[in-house]
């Protein structure tokens, strides 16, 4: 008799573990908290507009198509990519914008009509980052953090130096103009850490930025998602919405199941896509593999306060993907990572994925999503919400040269508290931990628990970190770490 895993959450990291466990051999079923599956990438609908809640970045195909690769698939199997050009547009200061095209050999073009030599060097740059992704992607990204020793290879300790300094200084000794230092930091701001705080072994980022591009997939984020639930439908996982997850079931320290919904559902093992924080609280505080003053001295990744917005019309002089860093890039991020305050002046961006997808707004109408990146754990109220919306919705109307809030027929907000409420978020955090070097790799929080045999972790809190392709390998590797201590027969 196969044994039987229970994963908790449907978001990608859960729904790649499940898919691959039950390719193993394993009885799997996944228990959705929320009506949806998805996770942070699940789908509003309304009024006849359609918006990703979450991610909306696709970046790093290469993951994706290793992952239904695994399952002797494509991508296209299952949803439709389509390249963007411009990738994103950028606002800096009043009439001051660069579009980044969507081949390298363009984006050359561009940055050197910013900085004479800038071309050249960027080749540069972009050589080292591509050497470091191909180390990356091929080995340490798939290691299970259990060992200092699973990142000491003879190409790992030639490039030791890309750990030992900072994306910031190494941008700066390539560029001197400040507009393309933001283009080449903003990667990381975004998605984890100050560029002074983050190992430049993360260049990675702007590889997969700038070479392998920006794309959309038909439909939405969500068509992912949609794609990802019908693999693993057709490799036998069960999928249940509404399951609330109040305990996990422990006798002698092994796993026995979880109650849902006042429910004993009883398995041999439980893989947590859930937030880590909040799974561990369903344990005795002794079970648990960190204490609450572990998470507390953790260096998190942004949260968000986003807005879904739909307009009665089309707007003019924005892109899909749009940056405003028409404000000090310097103090906002000092507002998340120093001081942890809401910021006077942020920097944001906004997705118009009606200019790709006609089908995500009504005919001559628009849908905007607007994110600014905050601080975990501030204070959310309606009211702070609102005065930023108005912030930002000023400035994008001065920038663009649109008149929007005279437009707008839908609003929505979606900040800390949703976070928390929706998805148990510690903090209401909406990334994971930040990109630090003593929180990577093997610094980062193990997939495995210390304490209760039969009990695993996975997703943007653990190994290898946050954003949407990771948590693909997360599932990966949590799922061949099952297999090596409980084989499926």
């Amino acid at each position: 008799m196969s044994k039987k895993i229970i994963v908790i959450g449907s978001g990608f990291s859960s729904l790649s573990a499940a898919t691959y466990l039950s390719k193993y051999g394993y009885q799997v079923t996944i228990l959705e908290k929320n009506q949806d599956f998805g996770g942070r990438a699940r789908q509003l609908k309304s009024n006849g507009f359609i918006f990703d809640l979450g991610p909306s970045f696709y970046w790093m195909p290469d993951v994706f198509e290793k992952y239904f690769g695994d399952f002797g698939k494509k991508v296209k199997d299952y949803y439709q990519l389509i390249r963007l050009d411009p990738a994103y547009k950028i606002f800096f200061e009043k009439n001051k914008t660069v579009s980044i095209p969507g081949s390298f050999e363009k984006i050359l073009s561009t940055f050197e009509n910013i900085e004479k030599g800038s071309s050249s060097k960027l080749k540069k740059f972009m050589n080292e980052a591509e050497i470091n992704y191909s180390i990356a992607m091929n080995g340490i990204v798939f290691k299970p953090g259990f060992s200092i020793f699973e990142l000491i290879t003879f190409q790992t300790v030639r490039r030791v130096k890309y750990f030992m300094t900072t994306i910031k200084s190494e941008v700066s000794k390539f560029f001197n103009n400040k507009k393309l230092k933001q283009i080449l930091e903003f990667p990381v701001l975004f998605l984890g850490a100050k560029p002074e705080n983050t190992p430049a072994f993360y260049n990675i980022m702007n590889y997969a930025d700038f070479k392998l591009g920006t794309w959309y997939p038909k439909d939405g984020m969500y068509s992912v998602v949609k794609g990802m639930v019908r693999l693993a439908q057709e490799n036998g996982v069960k999928l249940t919405s509404n399951q609330n997850v109040e305990a996990i079931i422990e006798k002698n320290n092994k796993i026995k199941g979880v109650i849902s919904n006042g429910k004993n559902i009883y398995c041999d093992i439980v893989v947590s896509g859930a937030d880590y924080h909040h799974t561990e609280s369903l344990l005795n505080s002794h079970q648990r593999n960190y204490s609450e003053s572990y998470w507390d001295k953790k260096v998190f990744a942004p949260s968000a306060l986003l807005f879904y917005i739909g307009l009665n019309k089309k707007v003019r002089n924005l892109e899909h993907h749009n940056l405003f860093f028409d404000v000090n890039f310097d103090e906002h991020a000092s507002a998340i990572y120093n001081n942890k305050k809401w910021p006077d002046a942020p920097q944001f961006y906004v997705t118009v994925a009606s200019i790709t997808d006609l089908k995500s707004a009504p005919e001559n109408c628009d849908s905007f999503v607007i994110l600014i990146p905050i601080a975990p754990g501030l204070e959310d109220t309606e009211s702070i919400r609102n005065s930023y919306l108005e912030k930002i919705l000023t400035r994008i109307e001065e920038h663009s040269e649109n008149k929007i809030k005279d437009s707008i027929i839908f609003k929505k907000s979606y900040c800390i508290n949703d976070f928390k409420s929706d998805y148990n978020s510690y903090k209401g955090n909406a990334y994971g931990l930040a990109n630090t070097l003593f929180q990577t790799a093997i610094f980062k929080p193990k997939l495995r628990s210390k304490k209760i045999k039969g009990l695993y972790f996975t997703g943007q809190l653990t190994v290898p970190g946050p954003g949407v392709p990771p948590a693909l390998i997360s599932g990966k590797i949590v799922s061949k770490t099952v297999m090596q201590d409980f084989p499926s027969q």
